[in-house]
């Protein structure tokens, strides 16, 4: 079933792309499910069980900042890894 719940054509009557919209609906769940597991596991990895304050503590911010940049940083490196393979699979095939 489509987006908006019409026929799975590549052109549907009111001009919208519905291969656009799959594609933005799956890059949208990628980033989605992407930023759900960063949070969860710099949650884990950097703030405490206890709650002692309303705000986070300067380890814990310093923790968070940490750890976001590696997530992100190995986001990077995982999707230029995938590129480029599915580019040498490409000119290979």
């Amino acid at each position: 079933m489509s987006f908006l719940g019409g026929a799975r054509s590549s052109t549907s009557a009111g001009g919208l792309n519905n291969d656009k919209i799959e594609m933005a609906i799956t890059e949208l769940d990628t980033i989605t499910d992407f930023f759900n597991r960063m949070v969860s596991s710099c949650h884990a990895k950097c703030v405490g069980t206890r709650y002692a304050e309303g705000d986070l503590n300067k380890g814990e911010m310093v923790c968070i900042d940490r750890c976001v940049a590696k997530y992100n940083e190995v986001q990077k490196k995982v999707g230029e890894k995938i590129q480029s393979r599915g580019a040498a699979g490409n000119a290979s095939g």
